[in-house]
């Protein structure tokens, strides 16, 4: 299995052509300082969540001499692990308004002092002895990383060419695996897994933005958002060659962008309401939605917050508990980058359906072995429940974490693009915030039970991709436009307007004529 693994990922390295440099290190550059940090956020509170409550705990007796119970600490706890996907659906409502204002990669650099302002606020909460300072801080990080999950995929979608889409789109993904397994191995007890340094694991997310702050800003803009939306040809040509293209290969890209701004000259940048509204994209609304919401509520959240207090229920030793943790962490990064390498060669159905189906199958298998090990008393069945946890973590990375990102922003075009990440940035934080706050509750009342939920939602997201979802790899905007046309009853000539207008060239780029530039 190893060995086929490797083979896909050596043969899809042999068809990363036109991968620049300058290409791959914006890409990683980022994902680095957002995406990562996402990561990081969704797993840094498992760790020191008991020391987290005795802080809590210290600080109400101290204040209000009130001794809490443990459900209220459990409530509060629970407040301060889903106030982070509050955050970021705040942040994802805010996300068309500023990828239109400021640019895509102008967004990303001016949302970086959020993470500045809520590392501040979590890193002195224990000096201040103050619960609010906590919440805020995860709150503030949680608009930040609102903002960034949906900009970083619409940025790196914009300026990668149609064959690289799906393997930089799948960057980001890597990252979050990457963050998440960062966060699990600082939280072990030989590290900053110890009661006086929690404050210190929450506030590290300031050290990846210093240096997405420092670099970032000397890569050009999104060469679509340029020429499309702000109509500047000359810094568009300039983008390609210089940094994201080789020479021989602009001038079908650059006639294709003016083939999609023809189509939308007629029509500016559609808001919330317009985009629901209008019937050209329903399916594509659709897809959106269902895919960011099937992500979220796959019970892979309930495993990154809750992973430590899940293997504890499975029969794991305490001591052995957070080495285990750290092993899923390395197996996500693995799985992300298995993904990544293979995803221009498999497509992006395959992933997706592959994924849900596997983590569906590891959902039931967890229910299957926690019974079998309370009432027939079988205790290598604990092993098998944490074997189903990796495959749920692995399935996930493998497609899932990355493509429903991936696929929002190739499902629209440039009009349509940030009202669709608002969307579905709004429906993942939502079904984010909903699985970290129930999903305490929901294991207490229904034990391990819970996790035939996650089962039925998972293979539902695997039967709609089978039979909606088209599959897009080596498609541009317009041609995956034209592939939804049929589902929304939309005539060819309809959708395409006046996109069969021929570009002038100028300097050999396809570029627009003097009428139009005018």
């Amino acid at each position: 299995i190893l060995r086929c693994s490797f083979s896909h990922v050596f043969l899809s390295l042999s068809h990363l052509q036109h991968l620049t440099k300058s290409l791959l290190a914006v890409a990683f550059l980022a994902s680095f300082g957002s995406s990562m940090l996402y990561g990081y956020n969704l797993a840094v509170v498992n760790s020191p969540a008991q020391y987290i409550k005795e802080f809590y705990n210290e600080t109400m007796i101290e204040t209000y001499d009130w001794t809490p119970h443990e459900e209220v600490l459990t409530v509060l706890y629970s407040l301060t692990v889903s106030i982070f996907a509050i955050g970021g659906m705040t942040g994802a409502l805010l996300v068309g308004r500023l990828v239109t204002t400021f640019g895509r990669k102008g967004t990303l650099v001016k949302s970086t002092g959020l993470v500045f302002i809520g590392g501040a606020l979590m890193g002195f909460s224990r000096w201040c002895r103050n619960p609010a300072m906590v919440i805020i801080g995860r709150f503030i990080t949680g608009v930040h990383s609102g903002i960034s999950l949906s900009v970083v995929p619409m940025y790196l979608g914009e300026i990668a060419p149609k064959n690289l889409r799906g393997f930089l789109g799948l960057v980001p993904s890597i990252h979050i695996c990457l963050g998440v397994f960062i966060a699990q191995v600082l939280g072990l007890s030989e590290l900053l897994g110890k009661e006086e340094h929690w404050p210190l694991l929450l506030s590290l997310v300031v050290f990846p933005t210093i240096v997405q702050l420092m670099l970032l800003p000397w890569f050009p803009e999104s060469p679509r958002y340029l020429l499309i939306e702000k109509g500047n040809v000359h810094a568009t040509i300039a983008a390609f060659p210089t940094w994201f293209r080789t020479k021989g290969n602009i001038q079908a890209e650059v006639e294709e962008m003016q083939e999609e701004q023809r189509s939308l000259s007629s029509i500016q940048t559609l808001s919330v309401r317009n985009l629901l509204m209008d019937r050209c994209v329903r399916w594509q609304v659709i897809t959106i939605a269902v895919v960011n919401i099937g992500m979220q509520l796959s019970g892979i959240d309930a495993i990154w917050f809750y992973t430590n207090d899940i293997f504890k229920n499975a029969g794991i030793p305490e001591p052995h508990i957070q080495y285990t943790t750290v092993g899923t962490g390395a197996i996500e990064v693995i799985s992300g980058m298995l993904g990544c390498f293979t995803i221009e060669r498999l497509g992006r159905r395959p992933l997706m359906i592959g994924g849900f189906l596997f983590m569906g199958l590891c959902c039931a298998g967890i229910t299957v072995s926690v019974l079998f090990q309370v009432q027939a008393q079988l205790s290598f069945m604990r092993y098998i429940s944490v074997g189903c946890v990796v495959g749920i973590i692995a399935g996930f990375c493998i497609g899932p974490a990355g493509v429903p990102f991936l696929i929002t922003a190739e499902l629209f075009k440039q009009s349509h693009r940030p009202a669709a990440y608002t969307v579905a940035g709004c429906l993942n934080w939502l079904s984010n915030f909903t699985i970290g706050f129930v999903f305490p509750f929901l294991e207490i009342a229904t034990g391990p039970y819970c996790y035939l939920i996650f089962c039925a939602i998972c293979l539902g997201v695997a039967l709609y991709t089978i039979f909606i979802i088209p599959e897009t790899k080596n498609k541009t905007f317009m041609e995956i436009s034209q592939m939804f046309a049929d589902k929304n009853n939309i005539l060819e000539e309809e959708l395409m307007s006046n996109a069969h207008l021929k570009m002038a060239t100028m300097n050999g780029y396809g570029a627009l004529g003097q009428n139009d530039e005018g």
